[in-house]
């Protein structure tokens, strides 16, 4: 059975000239544990900021610089873990919940978004009718 990972999002993850990726950001998928996709993303769109940033080595970079990395990761990958963070809150509370959750896992739709996502590393969905009978199904 699933267990939840306690990872609160870091207060930080840029200070003096130093920032943080992947498992040390907080970048691990808490419904699923996993982490080593977006340890490598992270890891590499902070090295692709800093080159460009930094005009390729010629210029010292700030902690502006590293923002740079940070808001480009948290515009592809912030609503994933928004969903997952909500369903964790969601799902993950009481055995119950626990359980209803598993239920839900019988419907089709919901294993073709969650294989949807997991492949692609974002939310999918894009059903609006599959969507809406999803969220009724959730609140039942």
């Amino acid at each position: 059975e699933a267990h939840p990972i306690p990872e609160p999002p870091r207060p930080w993850r840029v200070r003096d000239r130093a920032t943080l990726i992947g498992d040390a950001a907080g970048y691990v998928t808490k419904c699923s544990g996993e982490g080593i996709y977006f340890a490598a993303k992270s890891g590499r769109m902070c090295a692709e900021s800093i080159v460009t940033r930094s005009e390729n080595g010629t210029r010292q970079i700030d902690d502006r610089d590293l923002f740079d990395y940070i808001n480009k990761f948290d515009a592809k990958y912030g609503a994933t873990y928004f969903v997952l963070d909500a369903l964790q809150k969601l799902f993950y509370t009481t055995d119950a919940a626990r359980e209803s959750f598993v239920d839900l896992c019988d419907e089709r739709y919901v294993q073709q978004v969650t294989f949807d996502s997991y492949l692609y590393k974002t939310v999918q969905g894009n059903n609006p009718i599959g969507d809406i009978a999803l969220l009724g199904k959730t609140l039942s």
